[in-house]
C-alpha cells in the first residue's frame, strides 16, 4: 500500500509541473518515480501469490531480466554499426554502440565479482552498477517522458514558427533530417495561413566552417521551393548551436512582434531536449517534431540525454559521486 501511496503522489506532483509548464526535465523524473513506485507496488503483490506460482516466478523473473538487458545490449550494437555504415565514424554516431558495449561489460563485471573472491572488485562493481542504475532510471524518464512530449500538438495560432538548422550537404544543401523539419514547418504554415492568420517562419542557422552558404539561406531557399512565400520568412543567420537558435530568434520574435506566441520544429528526438532549452532561453513556445529514420534515432536520443544530463551537471555529478561511495562501501563489505 505505501507504494501505491507514493506513486499516486508522484503522479500528483506530476500533473501539476505539466500544467505549469511542459518543457521542465523535473516532469519525466517525476513520471518516472510514479512508474517506478507502481512498479514496487505490482511487485509486493507476488507475495500474494501461491506457493507454486511464487517459487516459478522467483526463478523465472531474474532470468528474463537478464535475457531482455542482453537484447537491448545487442540491440544497441547493431545499431551502432549500422550507424558507422550510414553515417560514417563520428563520435555522434558511435553513441549506441558504445552503451550497448558498455552494458555487456558491465554485465561481465557482475558475473566476475559473484564468482571471483575480490574485495576491490565488489567495490568497484558495486559503485558501478548504483550509478549506471542511477543513469538507466534518468535515461528512461527522458525516454518515456520525451516520448510524450513530442505527441504535443499546436491548438492555438502562432506568430512565428521558428525551424532550427541541422548542418549542410555539400557546404549549400539541405539534407533529408532538416528537410523533414521544413516540411513539417511548411505544414503548420499551411494549415494556419487556411485561417487566414498565416505566421512567419524563422530559419535559423549560421554558416559553418565546411558551408558556402548560411543554413539559413539554404532552409529559406527550400521553404520557397514548398511553397511558403518568401515575404513570410525570416532568417536568422548567426547561431551555431541549438542555444544560439533559440536566443537569437529570441531576439528576432522580440523585434518584429513584442507579446509574440511561436512554435519550434526540429527532429523528433531533438525535441525535448529543445524544449527545454527553450524554457531556459524565455522562448515563449513549444516545439513539434519532423519525421526522422529509425536507424537514427538510437544514437540521437542518447545523444540527447546525455546532453540534457550535461544542462544539470553539478547535481548529477553529485549523485554519481554519493552512489559510487555508498556502492564501494556495500560491495567491500559484502
Amino acid at each position: 500500500m505505501p507504494a501505491y501511496v507514493l506513486a499516486l503522489a508522484f503522479l500528483l506532483l506530476f500533473t501539476v509541473g505539466v500544467r505549469r509548464d511542459r518543457r521542465r526535465f523535473g516532469n519525466a523524473v517525476l513520471l518516472g518515480l510514479a512508474a517506478l513506485f507502481l512498479a514496487a507496488g505490482l511487485l509486493g503483490e507476488l507475495g500474494r501469490l501461491p506457493a507454486g506460482l511464487l517459487d516459478a516466478a522467483d526463478v523465472a523473473i531474474p532470468p528474463a531480466a537478464g535475457l531482455g538487458l542482453v537484447a537491448a545490449a545487442v540491440f544497441l550494437v547493431a545499431n551502432g554499426v549500422t550507424m558507422v555504415r550510414e553515417e560514417g565514424r563520428r563520435l555522434p554516431n558511435l553513441l549506441s554502440l558504445g552503451a550497448g558495449l558498455a552494458i555487456l561489460a558491465l554485465i561481465g563485471l557482475l558475473l566476475a565479482a559473484v564468482h571471483l573472491q575480490s574485495q576491490p572488485l565488489r567495490a568497484f562493481v558495486g559503485g558501478t552498477l548504483l550509478i549506471a542504475g542511477y543513469l538507466a532510471f534518468l535515461f528512461l524518464c527522458f525516454l518515456g517522458y520525451a516520448i510524450l512530449y513530442a505527441r504535443l500538438t499546436v491548438r492555438r495560432d502562432v506568430d512565428f514558427i521558428v525551424v532550427l538548422g541541422a548542418g549542410l550537404i555539400d557546404g549549400d544543401r539541405v539534407p533529408p533530417l532538416l528537410a523533414g523539419r521544413l516540411e513539417r514547418a511548411y505544414g503548420l504554415y499551411r494549415v494556419q495561413a487556411g485561417r487566414s492568420r498565416p505566421p512567419v517562419v524563422i530559419a535559423s542557422g549560421g554558416k559553418g566552417t565546411d558551408e558556402r552558404v548560411p543554413e539559413s539561406q539554404a532552409m529559406a531557399d527550400h521553404l520557397v521551393a514548398l511553397g511558403c512565400p518568401p515575404e513570410r520568412i525570416e532568417q536568422e543567420d548567426r547561431s551555431r548551436s541549438t542555444e544560439e537558435n533559440l536566443e537569437f530568434s529570441r531576439a528576432l520574435m522580440e523585434q518584429l512582434k513584442p507579446g509574440y506566441r511561436c512554435v519550434v520544429v526540429t527532429s523528433t528526438f531533438h525535441v525535448f531536449r529543445s524544449a527545454v532549452m527553450a524554457r531556459r532561453s524565455g522562448v515563449p513556445g513549444q516545439v513539434l517534431g519532423a519525421h526522422t529514420t529509425p536507424y537514427y534515432r538510437p544514437s540521437a536520443t542518447i545523444r540527447e540525454f546525455v546532453a540534457v544530463l550535461a544542462l544539470y551537471g553539478t547535481p548529477n555529478a553529485g549523485a554519481c559521486l554519493l552512489l559510487a561511495a555508498i556502492g564501494a562501501v556495500a560491495g567491500w563489505t559484502t
